[in-house]
């Protein structure tokens, strides 16, 4: 071998050498800025935990008994069954709490009635445009947004007048046409509103107390529209559309078998299309897995036949007439042409065999592991123990938690100190005042049948002159959000376990079509075993079969889309919220999250693809997450535990309870409440009640 070769093959090897120990000092410095990453990561976790220790401690007693002095107006940020979360239902623990809302359910669609009011075309477009350029609005259908332009109706103030006053309950939503008006906080300006915008939405999603006051700093004419009219033509647009959907897809013969409930399932996962004309939706020879239905506009059926290069037209296809079906049932080989022909172009509703067969094979799946034979049992056995207790055989040991309606006391039955309950005092009064009469005796009627390991007992109620009360089982190892404040954040292992408890309690719920709708922390109590039970059924209820129900309810980081945008929800509600537990136990926070009500749901809307998650977040974890966290409810993972994150869990002693939990708590005795703060002594005292008109069997 030459020198020069030599030489070369020597330069080669150097700067081989060279880059190989770049690369080597490349890889320790990522290895360090990763490092810097996490103990930066962890130090953020530790100074939010130290925030909320630290509210808790300067937070003020008397600032916790003044927000519990509410009335109806006040129910804004209060669960409408307790005022605020319960021990049964989640205590204050001397913290600020996220606070679940609801707002007042609608009546009969045939009760309500929408007025449409004459406008200018100019006018109807400046409120099609402010609707646009509003960032919750802008989501809505465009069939509702032309029915808010038609029902908006024209409002006027003077100059220095005051359009909303911060602190005042509002229920109007208003579109500024003409004049200019001025946002303050606290008596601080913040900023000026020209015309063409939106201002006060938030009031017609629910009962809320307005954040700020808007004074017309200029003669002003504005443009309104109330809440229930609102929710109206929310509730309307959506019945009328799922029922010409089912109506379309009951003329298609694979479908006509199908009973109601899951035609109804199969229209909620239909996806608008627009095709202009002459456009090709479906050409001859392609493969294809779409089934599609014409909503508007018609289409042309042509074939090409051999040796001849002109299409031979075969009909015409309008308005409910469909093509494609057989591409639900497997391989389909295209035998015709499909060519959008009408000149405004043509709609269809479309369906993919994947979503199709994904949908029906979750609707097939019959869950027989709880009989409604174990509701009558457990009721049986209840009803015989308790039924001859009075309330005055109970004695109050300590309170456990303190809400808007009452208190939940840790009593004893006289005689017997082996064991503990949890006694929910609620006010009656106060209950008829807030209209809230339903929501008490669903929640009665649910909690009374449950019969789960993973769901909180309740045992008897009782009334009195002043009081209702709910005698359930005490959970005295905490609430789960406390853990989790004082850990920072669990790891896969623990969020797997307590998951995997929710999910037991949400297959009992929803094999019988209740549906919770307040998942959170808060509401997850530990038995003195640590597994956890479900807890607070203010907002659960029964649904018919494949119906949905549309009352705005939930806590703001958990709420599911189609909940913000009044589409309508049933239980897949409950999967969304699931993924966003988990996602907070993983992380501490929820992924969801703004600084007012208004700014976490705007960003709900722009969906789990928009948020990053943090690198402790494995990605079979992400994975699920983003399959429970699916824009389209229908779309949703509902058989959680097949999927690869809980590979190798033991379901099997999970149910039986020999599977050991990831937190022991520490409970020394029955009437041990450790695990909760002090309250003092209950100083109020409700007026005598008159039944104020509300009749019940309690």
């Amino acid at each position: 071998m030459s020198t020069s070769v030599m030489n070369r093959l020597r330069e080669l090897e150097y700067e081989l050498g060279r880059r190989q120990s770049e690369m080597r000092k490349k890889d320790e410095y990522i290895a360090r800025l990763e490092q810097r990453l996490d103990e930066r990561d962890a130090s953020v976790r530790h100074l939010r935990n130290e925030i909320d220790k630290f509210r808790q401690v300067v937070r003020p007693l008397t600032q916790h008994i003044m927000a519990m002095q509410i009335s109806a107006e006040d129910l804004i940020g209060f669960n409408p069954i307790d005022g605020s979360p319960s021990v049964v239902g989640g205590s204050l623990k001397g913290r600020p709490t996220r606070q679940a809302i609801s707002a007042e359910p609608l009546r009969s669609i045939d009760q309500l009635t929408i007025v449409k009011v004459k406008k200018s075309a100019q006018s109807r477009e400046l409120i099609k445009g402010a609707i646009l350029d509003n960032d919750f609005m802008k989501n809505l259908e465009s069939t509702q947004i032309r029915e808010i332009v038609d029902c908006m109706y024209p409002v006027e103030y003077a100059a220095n007048s005051i359009i909303i006053k911060e602190g005042d309950v509002g229920s109007i939503v208003y579109v500024m046409e003409e004049g200019r008006v001025e946002v303050s906080r606290e008596n601080k300006y913040l900023s000026t509103l020209a015309p063409g915008k939106v201002f006060g939405e938030l009031a017609i999603l629910y009962n809320c107390k307005r954040t700020a006051t808007i004074k017309a700093a200029t003669d002003c004419k504005l443009w309104a529209i109330e809440r229930q009219c609102f929710q109206t033509i929310m509730m309307r647009t959506g019945l009328i559309r799922q029922t010409e959907y089912t109506d379309f897809l009951k003329s298609v013969p694979i479908f006509k078998d199908l009973p109601e409930e899951t035609l109804i399932k199969i229209s909620d996962v239909l996806e608008e299309t627009f095709y202009n004309a002459g456009d090709y939706i479906i050409r001859q020879g392609a493969r294809g897995d779409t089934f599609f239905i014409i909503n508007k506009g018609k289409v042309k059926v042509t074939i090409k036949q051999p040796n001849n290069t002109e299409e031979k037209y075969i009909r015409t296809l309008q308005k409910g007439d469909f093509f494609g079906e057989k591409a639900l049932q497997g391989d389909d080989l295209r035998t015709a042409n499909i060519i959008a022909c009408d000149p405004e172009g043509v709609s269809c509703l479309v369906i993919d065999r994947e979503t199709f067969n994904q949908l029906i094979s979750g609707l097939d799946e019959i869950r027989t592991r709880y009989k409604d034979d174990d509701v009558l049992e457990r009721m049986s056995t209840t009803n015989k123990e308790f039924q001859n207790l009075k309330l005055s055989d109970l004695q109050v040991l300590a309170t456990l938690g303190v809400g808007g309606f009452g208190r939940v006391e840790l009593v004893q039955v006289n005689n017997d100190s082996t064991r503990s309950f949890a006694l929910k005092q609620m006010k009656k009064s106060q209950i008829v005042e807030t209209r809230q009469q339903q929501h008490i005796m669903s929640e009665k009627e649910i909690m009374g049948e449950a019969n789960c390991d993973f769901i909180v007992k309740l045992f008897k109620t009782f009334k009195d002159q002043k009081y209702l009360y709910m005698l359930m089982e005490s959970c005295l190892g905490g609430e789960l959000w406390t853990i989790l404040r004082d850990r920072g954040h669990f790891d896969d292992s623990t969020t797997r376990f307590y998951t995997g408890c929710v999910v037991e309690a949400f297959d009992y719920l929803h094999s019988r079509n209740i549906i919770y709708r307040d998942l959170k922390p808060e509401n997850l109590l530990l038995d003195i075993s640590g597994y956890v039970k479900l807890v607070d059924f203010g907002f659960a209820k029964k649904l018919q079969n494949g119906r949905k129900t549309w009352t705005f309810c939930g806590t703001p980081e958990y709420v599911a889309p189609e909940v913000i945008l009044n589409r309508g929800h049933d239980i897949s509600a409950d999967y969304w919220s699931l993924g966003v537990l988990m996602f907070e136990l993983l992380t501490g926070t929820p992924p969801f999250t703004g600084a007012d009500p208004m700014k976490t749901y705007n960003i709900i809307l722009k969906g789990i693809d928009a948020i990053e998650f943090p690198r402790n977040i494995t990605r079979n974890a992400r994975v699920l997450i983003k399959k429970l966290c699916r824009d389209n409810p229908a779309e949703r993972l509902t058989e959680v535990q097949k999927h690869k994150w809980f590979d190798g869990f033991n379901w099997e002693g999970l149910r039986n309870r020999t599977l050991t939990p990831p937190i022991l708590p520490k409970v020394r005795s029955a009437i041990d409440t450790s695990n909760f703060d002090n309250y003092p002594p209950d100083a109020d005292s409700p007026p005598p009640d008159d039944n104020s008109g509300w009749d019940i069997n309690f």
